[in-house]
């Protein structure tokens, strides 16, 4: 009998610092989540690995350097985490109307069931948890909480 290997719950990709990184991020997050059979959330998880590595890109990765994607399966949840070696803590911003930036983290506090910071020796880890089949709209799974 050959039975079909369960997908790898963990997979990761590190990118250097170009801006080519950004749209090879999002395509490798959606081939991730189609071998994983996820499609409810694709859209969100993919929008906001582009959103965390952009700023990744733009903030986090000092010359010379790049950041790494790491995207986990557990159960029905998935989560991303963009790994950088920059200096400081993300916030949550707010572009005015006639900025060009600044809105990243409020679209992935709005589409993902958490978000978080965490340290890194050097650098940070910034990450989303998606809920397979809760959207956004949604409240959150019981037991879930907030951003940290």
């Amino acid at each position: 009998m050959n039975a079909k290997a369960p997908p790898t719950p963990l997979r990761e990709r590190f990118y250097r610092r170009e801006r080519q990184s950004i749209p090879a991020a999002r395509a490798y997050t959606r081939s991730v989540l189609a071998a994983w059979g996820i499609e409810d959330r694709a859209d969100d998880i993919t929008l906001c690995v582009g959103e965390l590595t952009t700023n990744a890109l733009v903030h986090g990765a000092p010359p010379g350097r790049g950041f790494k994607l790491r995207l986990t399966r557990n159960g029905a949840a998935v989560r991303i985490e963009v790994h950088d070696s920059g200096d400081g803590t993300p916030r949550l911003g707010g572009g005015g109307d006639a900025d060009e930036s600044g809105r990243g983290l409020l679209l992935v506090a709005a589409l993902a069931d958490r978000w978080g910071v965490a340290e890194r020796h050097p650098g940070k880890v910034v990450w989303a948890e998606f809920a397979e089949g809760v959207s956004a709209a949604a409240p959150p799974p019981r037991g879930w909480r907030g951003p940290r």
